[in-house]
């Protein structure tokens, strides 16, 4: 009995380690561990398994990665600063945009691109645009999904909460 929850337990951490592999190599751009080759994905896209389901996804679909949303002002004035890094443009918040934490924002190369965003509360998505980065080397966390009150409204949540988590992906 004891051996079987040892065998167990070490399956699990196996598991556990060969997700967290996958998931590092996603967001660093380092060749796919999963299948021992570098298949020329971009830096923060998903790799092209060729053993499907050999190395799952944290968020349990394919390409979700855990995060926190936080709501952000994206219109002149307001607690966003100065205008996106995208296109030097200020965004009604009545749009579903997004400003990704630096190393997801990936150097401008998610700019104008799609995210599906999926609520961890309700299980509800929407897809937002990519406009802006939220810079980590200057007080922004690693992990956040700062959106427009329009994603908080999609959602169906209430951004007075502050924060909440989140899995996304690319569009």
């Amino acid at each position: 009995m004891a051996n079987a929850r040892l065998v167990a337990v070490v399956a699990t951490l196996v598991i556990l380690l060969e997700v967290s592999t996958c998931a590092v190599a996603r967001h660093h751009g380092k060749p796919d561990p999963c299948s021992g080759e570098d298949d020329g994905s971009m830096l923060g896209t998903l790799h092209k398994h060729k053993k499907p389901g050999h190395c799952p996804s944290p968020g349990g679909g394919v390409g979700d990665t855990p995060g926190i949303m936080t709501v952000n002002g994206f219109q002149k004035g307001e607690d966003g600063g100065g205008p996106s890094e995208c296109d030097g443009k200020y965004h009604s918040d009545k749009t579903l945009i997004v400003a990704l934490s630096t190393r997801w924002y990936a150097g401008g190369r998610r700019c104008h691109k799609p995210i599906r965003i999926t609520s961890k509360q309700n299980g509800r998505t929407v897809v937002a645009r990519v406009v802006d980065e939220c810079d980590s080397n200057h007080g922004c966390k690693d992990n956040i999904v700062d959106t427009s009150q329009a994603v908080w409204d999609a959602l169906g949540l209430d951004s007075n909460i502050g924060e909440v988590p989140v899995t996304w992906s690319d569009a």
